[in-house]
């Protein structure tokens, strides 16, 4: 059975927030480097477009955590299946993100990056869930604020379906 999937976001307005998101960014960091952390697997499609409208030197890592074992809900430990292969000691860290929900796994990772030493740390995400957030994290990009709603698309997935939809949309049960 197919499911249904209702338009949240269309692939236009992706679009242009990620490019209004970009140049907020480049020129925060005016006449610095950015070193982005991509956060796997979702991140890579938001990494991808806000790189390309970066008008900074950019260069990218990625990281694979979670939070949430073989559950649905947050067990609050955070597990890193895959380190970053770069050191960040002294760089100007960019952590991209595809949504922050209830904000458990940043608020662990964060003071594990913070302990590797960058020059600063911010978080940019795509889609923002205020409603279901347990964690107090400070997010200083956000592209669209996403009410409680089962999203997918543009690298969010239901069951590892449903990233290369090119708009962000609701999933109808």
């Amino acid at each position: 059975m197919e499911d249904k999937i209702n338009v949240l976001i269309s692939e236009e307005d992706l679009k242009n927030r990620i490019a209004e998101l970009g140049e907020q960014i480049s020129r925060d960091y005016a006449g610095k480097e950015i070193h982005i952390i991509s956060v796997l697997r979702g991140g890579v499609f938001i990494t991808t477009g806000l790189s390309n409208c970066i008008t900074v030197p950019v260069t990218i890592d990625f990281m694979s955590v979670s939070s949430y074992g073989n559950g649905t809900n947050t067990s609050g430990n955070v597990l890193i299946k895959k380190d970053l292969e770069d050191d960040i000691e002294g760089k100007d860290v960019l952590i991209v993100e595809d949504i922050i929900d209830s904000g458990v796994t940043l608020s662990k990772l964060i003071p594990m990056l913070k302990q590797r030493k960058p020059a600063s740390l911010k978080i940019c995400t795509l889609l923002d869930k205020p409603d279901r957030r347990e964690a107090d994290v400070k997010v200083d990009y956000i592209g669209f604020k996403v009410p409680d709603k089962f999203v997918v698309g543009y690298g969010l997935d239901y069951q590892q379906k449903y990233r290369n939809l090119t708009y962000i949309g609701e999933i109808i049960v």
